[in-house]
This record gives structure tokens, sequence and C-alpha cells, in this order.
């Protein structure tokens, strides 16, 4: 049994730490441990949750930033933001049901630890794009803030970029700066029943080169649409191109309309309104579309060039028992590969590399993520960068080692 440590404030996650520095004990870093199964399993006696480190800080709404804890959760946090019909414009993923946990569960500092957003990205941009400021704990112990609302802010790091996206293995975030957005005041979304993958990137490419602001753009095949619990979706009997259009009312509407009018060639059009709208981009922002899962099977993110999606999928389809979804207008792949020893990990790596993207292994048994890499396998002066940054932050190696890559 690990032990664990929940601290109430910065100084008390600091002291918890010099203490792990000084008898050389590794710390396993969580919010609510809903996404704890992404990435390598660490050997640790000790797991330290920010989940104490909550509450809305600052929250200036005409201004558009937000402080919180970095244990708040992202249900706490929207719940605020709706007071003012104010949003996280990047679309953080609920990931918890997926890897087995339960919903509602993420924490802001483990969304933003692991740059991770959903849809709306193709408009937005990630996470890190919405990260300010920061407050946190080295690996030495030592506190540090830079950007967002701070009165001093260290110099020679941009620190929100290199914590976006470092799965706690660089400092504990226990304070983070935001920026929100206004939510839309209407949502719908143009479904376009297309026959294949490479019919559904065209249609959706030129949704994305329009000028009618594309929110979402999205790819269901016909063997997952049954899986939705919307109905026009579940119902449709095809494969089905998805492109969102938010905003104010009158707007969203003449820009759907003239959409549809443009992606008339590629498909039969269907039309949802604001709840179906939601209710559908939530299921595909949280990878809820594949349905059960058994022990055995992995689920894959792939980012490639959305042109090679098409050709990728008939690869992967042809060789794995598995199925997909495109996100990003083709840009993200969500693999779901079956039973499949070592998750096809050879293969995918394999075809991934040759287009220039990369692959990670979000969910898979252990033995999996023991023995194949988890996170993209580095360029070896990445990897030396990488190395050199978890020496600069946490010498001793005491933060999430080994969670991204072995020995790091």
């Amino acid at each position: 049994m690990k032990a664990q440590f929940t601290p109430q404030d910065s100084d008390e996650t600091s002291a918890i730490v010099v203490e792990a520095v000084a008898s050389d004990s590794a710390l396993e870093i969580v919010g609510n441990g809903s996404r704890s199964q992404i990435g390598r399993p660490m050997v640790t006696k000790s797991r330290l949750s920010t989940a104490g480190l909550v509450g809305v800080l600052l929250y200036e709404p005409e201004e558009l930033v937000l402080r919180v804890g970095a244990g708040t959760t992202l249900a706490q946090i929207n719940h605020e933001l709706e007071q003012h019909s104010q949003m996280l414009a990047f679309e953080p993923p609920d990931l918890g049901p997926l890897l087995g946990a339960r919903s509602n569960q993420a924490t802001i500092g483990g969304i933003i630890g692991g740059n991770l957003a959903g849809p709306r990205r193709i408009k937005v941009g990630a996470a890190r794009d919405h990260f300010l400021g920061v407050e946190a704990i080295s690996g030495r112990g030592e506190a540090f803030k830079s950007g967002g609302r701070v009165v001093k802010n260290v110099t020679g790091y941009d620190l929100c970029k290199l914590m976006a996206g470092s799965w706690g293995t660089l400092g504990i975030m226990t304070e983070v700066t935001l920026k929100v957005l206004p939510a839309p005041e209407k949502t719908r979304t143009i479904l376009v029943g297309c026959k294949n993958a490479a019919s559904a990137v065209s249609a959706l490419t030129v949704a994305l080169s329009s000028p009618h602001d594309v929110s979402g753009a999205a790819w269901v095949p016909s063997n997952v649409t049954p899986r939705s619990r919307t109905d026009y979706v579940s119902g449709a009997g095809t494969s089905i191109a998805a492109v969102r259009i938010e905003g104010i009312g009158i707007s969203t509407e003449a820009r759907t309309k003239a959409l549809r009018e443009e992606m008339a060639g590629f498909g039969t059009i269907e039309e949802l309104h604001t709840h179906n709208s939601v209710k559908l981009w939530k299921e595909i922002c949280d990878v809820r579309l594949f349905g059960e899962f058994q022990k055995e099977d992995a689920i894959w993110k792939i980012s490639v060039p959305p042109a090679t999606a098409p050709d990728l999928l008939e690869k992967f389809c042809g060789e794995l028992d598995a199925d997909a979804v495109l996100d990003w207008g083709g840009g993200l792949i969500w693999l779901h590969v079956r039973g499949m020893v070592a998750a096809g990990s050879d293969f995918i790596r394999k075809i991934v590399g040759i287009t220039g993207g990369h692959a990670t292994l979000v969910r898979a048994t252990e033995a999996m993520r023991l023995s194949q890499p988890v996170f993209q396998p580095e360029p070896t002066p990445v990897a030396r960068l990488t190395r050199n940054l978890k020496q600069a932050f946490d010498p001793k190696g005491i933060l999430n080692p080994g969670r991204m890559y072995k020995d790091i």
C-alpha cells in the first residue's frame, strides 16, 4: 500500500517534496487519479494528490481570466463559468470512463499536465494556448512561478509551455491561471452521409477551408454510429461526417445554411440543433463511441496530417482487428484495437512514422504499457533535451519517474 499525501497548500506540498528528496523516495503525482492509467507504470512508495489544492482563487469574467487550485475539478470550473455564460474553449475531455474511472473526476492540473484538448482544438488551439500562468513546486521542493498575474516571473524558460504536456514529471502545479471565452449562444451540427473516410476528409476539408468558422470536424464510420446516443447518428445507417458551427444565434443559423449548400454534393444532409449537437460532440470529445471494452483492448491517439488519414485507416483496419473515429478534420485518429499482442504497437508506429505523425497509447493493460512505448519515441536530440529539462527541474528524479519514458 502506497503512502498517501494530500497537501492543502503550496507550503505543505513543498515540505512533502523536500522530505521525499531527503529520503530519496519517488512520488506518484496525481489529481483525482482519473488518468493515472495513461503512461508507463511507475514504481513508487508514495502518492501525492493535488485534490486538496482546490477552489477559485481569482475570476474576472470581464477580463476573461480565471485562477484556480490545480486540484479543482473540471465539473467545479464549468459550473462557475456557466454562471457567466463562459467556458474553457479548448474543450478538455473527460477520459475517466475510458480508463475505468468515474466521470467528472478530472482536475484542471491533470488536464494541463497532459495538454489535453477536444474537438474545438482546430479552432482555438491546445490547452497550453489557454494556459496563462502557473505556480508549482519543483523536484527540489522549491516553489516557482511563471506567466499570468504573478509578482515575479522565472526567466529563461516559458514554463507554461513546458509544464503543459509534461505529465507531472517536471513539477507539481499548485495554481493555474487560464484564459476563458464566452460560451456559444447556439450550436448546430451538419451531418453528411459519406461512404468512406476519403470522402469524409474531403468534405471536412471543404468545411474547414470555408469562411464559416467551423469549430468541430469529425468522421464516424458506419460500424460505430449505432453506438451513439444521438438518434440521428445511431439511426443514420451510414458513415457520417460531422461539422459543428457555434456562436450568436442569427450568425450560427446563417453560416449553417450556407455551409449546408456548399456540402450538399458530398451526400445526404441532416442537421442537429444545440441539445443533440452538445450530446454528439461530448461523445466524440470523451471517446465514448467505441462502446464496452475487453481487458486486452487498447486505444491509440494518433496525430497525422489529415490528408494521410484515409490511407492509414485502410492499413490499420486491414492489418489489425480495429475500428476508428476521426477528429480534427482527419488530423486525429482515435483507434480502438481489440485483443492484439502488444496492441499492434510495432505496426502502428512504423506506419505513423512514415507520415511524420505521432501515436500515444492511451488505454492498455499494465503489461502492454511496460513492454511498449506509451508516448511517441523521441529523436535523439529531443530526447537529450528532455533529459536535460528533467535534470534541471527534478535532479533526483522523484516526480512521476519513468511515466513518459523509461529512466526519465
